[in-house]
């Protein structure tokens, strides 16, 4: 067990130390709310009604609605503020006998552990509830709330009941509690008879959850058949993966010389056809490479080529010059007679 508060009982001008633990614990079988489709959780989210947006844990306090609708809102360090005496004592205010408490009242029970080097007057402390037969009223604080308490003795540990107030017990108001109604008294008498051929001593071992038995035979019954169902991991949300899968696209159109229009009006790269992707290419043959020629060929070469390049050049300058000479030394009558 693991303690849940730490203080002292002041009893008198006596201090004890101790460590609280819970005396219960629930063995009901809880179940999750899950979608019945595929056995996903289904879950809440904190939203604010007015904005309609999701509050941060951080950002929750605690809110008192007022009879015309305003809200008062309380913080942490409000309550911290709030003056608790009872906050890490347990104060002994009196002695009662055990039957002068409704058990109406009661609500948790605890145990008390010393501390340290509490165990002595701990012990004192209950042998003497004990040998009185009386229960202790006490006073603590548990999670801000401050409970009545009673502190009693059983099997040799302090227990502590916190109970509820007694503005917080509601009384019955029901009808029938004014009606005259009478009973015979033969039927009175075979009541008490029954009541009487039923009595025992009171074992709680001797009663069980029938329907918590029930039920965890049905759950080993389903998961013996295979009636489970395989819950797949999820992500957290699926808006990242599908603009990744869009920005894929554009870039892939884009690379194929197409537009991002198309890219977004066409199949995911999944769910592409196969007469969609592009036909393989055979690879082109290499040229051979071209023999290179010897440096001093190569320059003799090139000279060469100048060098006729030049002759026929002034070959034909000197023909047109020539050309032109004999056409002027003619008589004017002669080209006259021919041009006629």
């Amino acid at each position: 067990m693991r303690s849940i508060w730490r203080g002292a009982v002041s009893f008198g001008l006596v201090s004890i130390g101790v460590k609280l633990y819970s005396a219960t614990e629930d063995k009901d079988i809880r179940f999750h709310q899950v979608h019945a489709t595929d056995g996903g959780r289904v879950k809440y989210k904190r939203v604010c009604s007015i904005d309609g947006e999701e509050v941060e844990y951080s950002d929750i306090a605690k809110g008192y609605e007022l009879p015309d609708g305003q809200v008062v809102i309380l913080t942490d360090e409000d309550f911290d503020d709030l003056p608790l005496s009872t906050r890490r004592e347990i104060e002994v205010l009196e002695f009662v006998d055990q039957d002068e408490i409704d058990p109406i009242m009661f609500e948790k029970t605890y145990y008390l552990e010393p501390d340290g080097p509490a165990a002595r007057p701990y012990v004192l402390l209950r042998d003497a509830l004990e040998n009185a037969g009386q229960v202790a009223i006490t006073k603590i604080a548990i999670r801000q709330r401050e409970s009545l308490a009673a502190l009693r003795v059983k099997e040799g540990v302090l227990v502590l009941h916190t109970m509820r107030w007694p503005d917080e017990i509601r009384r019955p108001d029901f009808a029938f509690l004014d009606e005259d109604i009478s009973v015979r008294p033969q039927e009175l008498k075979m009541a008490e008879a029954l009541i009487s051929s039923m009595t025992g001593e009171f074992d709680a071992t001797e009663f069980t959850d029938d329907y918590r038995a029930a039920l965890t035979e049905l759950l080993e019954a389903k998961q013996s058949g295979g009636e489970v169902q395989q819950v797949p991991e999820v992500p957290d949300s699926g808006a990242a993966v599908v603009d990744l899968m869009s920005a894929l696209r554009r870039s892939v159109e884009r690379a194929r010389g197409g537009s991002a229009d198309d890219a977004d009006d066409g199949d995911s790269a999944e769910d592409a056809p196969a007469a969609k992707a592009p036909a393989k290419r055979a690879p082109a043959k290499k040229a051979a490479p071209a023999k290179k020629a010897p440096a001093k060929k190569a320059a003799a070469a090139e000279k060469t080529t100048a060098a006729k390049k030049t002759t026929a050049s002034k070959s034909t300058a000197s023909k047109s010059t020539a050309a032109k000479k004999t056409t002027a030394d003619r008589p004017p009558a002669k080209r006259a007679r021919r041009s006629a």
